[in-house]
C-alpha cells in the first residue's frame, strides 16, 4: 500500500484538443444504457457511483484518451441518459449491463474502472466473464456487505423519500469532497441534481442504495484480473478507509493506492495524482505502451 500526496485539482488541458465524446446507447432487457465513447486504442470502461453521472470521469477520460486509450464512461441504469423503470437495480444486474456493453463494443478485454457502487458490477463482470476484463480499478469500492445500523438506514430512507430528497442528496454530495472541490463542482452538481429531479431517477438511486452485496463479496475470491484499489484517506463513507481498501485488495490479491487528503472521489477531487496512478496501472494491465493521441 502506498499513499499519493495531495495535488491541487485541475481541468485537463488535453480535453480541449480532442473531439467531444460521442453519446451512444445499448439496448438491454428492460431499457437502455447510455455511454460516452472517445478515443482509440485498448479499451477502458468506467462506471460511476449511484446518484452520479458518467461525467464523473470528465477529468480522467480525456487523460486516458490522450494516453492512447479508448475511453468509455457509462451511466448506470436509471441514471443520467440511461432509461428509468428497471425492475432490478442491484449490483448483479448492473454487472450484466457492463458485460453486455463490453461485448457490444467488441474491443475487449477492457480495464474496468468502477467507483463506489460502480465497483460492484466491475467485480461481478471480472468474476463471471474473466476473458472480458484485463484489469480492475476500484475507487472507494462498495463490494462487501456493509453492516449499516438500523437507525442510519431509517435516516437514509427518509432522506431519499421526502420532497426534500434532491436537496438532501446535494448536501450529502458536497461532503464527498472534504479537502478540495473541483473548479466546475457547482456546474456538475447543478446538472446532477437536475437529473435526479427527473421522474424515476430517485427510484433507481434508492434501489441501488438499499441492495445486498453479499453475492458480490462472495465473488471477490474469483477475481483473477490484476486489481488496484484506490481510496482517499479522508473518504467519509468508510470509518477506516485504509482498512477497507486493504480488505478489498487482499480479497482479490490486488494493490492499494491511498490518495492523501482525498474523499470518496479522489479522481475528481485530486485528479493529477490519481490519474497518474491509474494510468500506470492501466498501461501495465493492458500490457502495452499506447501512443499518445494526436
Amino acid at each position: 500500500m502506498h499513499t499519493i500526496p495531495h495535488h491541487a485539482p485541475h481541468v485537463s488541458a488535453d480535453a480541449a484538443v480532442h473531439d467531444a465524446p460521442v453519446l451512444r446507447h445499448i439496448e438491454r432487457p428492460g431499457g437502455t444504457i447510455a455511454f460516452d465513447d472517445s478515443g482509440a486504442g485498448p479499451l477502458v470502461v468506467m462506471l460511476p457511483g449511484l446518484g452520479d453521472l458518467r461525467q464523473q470521469y470528465r477529468f480522467l477520460a480525456p487523460d486516458l484518451e490522450a494516453a492512447g486509450y479508448r475511453a468509455v464512461s457509462a451511466d448506470l441504469r436509471g441514471h443520467g441518459a440511461s432509461s428509468t423503470g428497471w425492475s432490478d437495480y442491484g449490483s448483479e444486474a448492473a454487472g450484466d449491463d457492463l458485460i453486455a456493453l463490453i461485448e457490444t463494443l467488441g474491443a475487449g478485454p477492457a480495464v474496468v474502472i468502477g467507483t463506489s457502487f460502480g465497483a460492484a458490477p466491475a467485480v461481478y463482470a471480472a468474476a463471471e466473464r474473466p476473458e472480458l476484463v484485463a484489469g480492475l480499478v476500484l475507487i472507494g469500492p462498495f463490494v462487501r456487505r456493509q453492516h449499516t445500523p438500523a437507525l442510519l438506514r431509517g435516516v437514509l430512507r427518509v432522506m431519499t423519500t421526502g420532497p426534500w430528497k434532491v436537496w438532501a442528496w446535494g448536501a450529502f454530495y458536497d461532503t464527498l469532497y472534504p479537502s478540495a472541490k473541483p473548479a466546475d463542482h457547482r456546474e456538475h452538481r447543478r446538472a446532477l441534481l437536475a437529473n435526479l429531479a427527473e421522474p424515476g431517477r430517485f427510484e433507481a438511486l434508492r434501489g441501488m442504495m438499499f441492495r445486498d452485496d453479499a453475492a458480490i463479496e462472495a465473488r471477490l475470491g474469483a477475481v483473477r484480473a490484476p486489481t488496484l484499489v484506490v481510496m482517499g484517506t479522508k473518504d467519509p463513507d468508510f470509518p477506516d478507509p485504509a482498512r477497507e481498501a486493504r480488505a478489498v485488495a487482499d480479497a482479490v490479491s490486488g494493490d492499494v493506492a491511498m490518495i492523501d487528503g482525498a474523499g470518496h472521489y479522489p479522481h475528481v477531487e485530486m485528479p493529477e495524482a490519481t490519474t497518474a496512478t491509474i494510468a500506470r496501472f492501466v498501461r501495465a494491465a493492458h500490457g502495452d505502451a499506447p501512443h499518445a493521441a494526436r
